[in-house]
């Protein structure tokens, strides 16, 4: 595995003491990835993909809708200078989380919307979050919620030509479509 193109960091390296990780799936993950990485306070990304049965597939066995995966991004980050929540109102905000098994033009299992939580604080907030989204689509006219929230279970790396292809392809035509509707982040503790 090659170093990340943007933060020049060992691609398999191991999860920094006192960070932390999240996976999400929304659509394509080339786009998603793009917006991750450009946040403060993200250490890594990483495209692959998760939640399926299949053990170390293929772009081409995932494509095909057998494995049960679907396309990801693993973004490790520092809490202390971003919060899951905002990643998480990213998340919303970036894709359609109502289509089901698609996104845009993109058909097929692989593309679903999909939280990966890896504590159950992140179950906790993830679900509060999706409860308080899905209200905030209802109002706006949209259907409910796809978006599937499971536990942690293997991340299987893409090869190293699809991680950061909008970096190294920046003429890629690749770009996220959210619903219009404002995802909110819940106010800190004032005490």
């Amino acid at each position: 595995m090659t170093n990340h193109a943007i933060f020049d960091r060992p691609m398999d390296a191991p999860l920094p003491q006192g960070y932390d990780q999240a996976v999400f799936g929304m659509g394509c993950y080339r786009a998603p990835e793009r917006l991750f990485w450009k946040q403060n306070g993200v250490w890594l990304t990483q495209v692959g993909f998760a939640g399926g049965q299949t053990e170390n597939p293929t772009p081409d066995q995932v494509g095909s809708g057998q494995t049960g995966h679907a396309q990801v991004v693993r973004v490790v980050f520092d809490s202390s200078l971003i919060s899951y929540d905002h990643l998480l109102q990213l998340f919303w905000e970036h894709h359609d989380p109502t289509q089901g098994e698609r996104q845009g033009d993109d058909v097929g299992s692989q593309y679903r919307s999909l939280i990966m939580v890896f504590s159950n604080s992140q179950r906790t907030v993830a679900e509060a979050s999706k409860v308080d989204y899905g209200n905030r689509l209802a109002v706006a006219g949209f259907g409910a919620i796809t978006t599937q929230i499971i536990s942690a279970a293997p991340f299987w790396p893409a090869p190293d030509a699809d991680q950061q292809y909008l970096e190294k392809n920046p003429d890629a035509d690749c770009s996220l479509q959210g619903t219009g509707v404002e995802a909110s982040i819940p106010n800190p503790d004032p005490n």
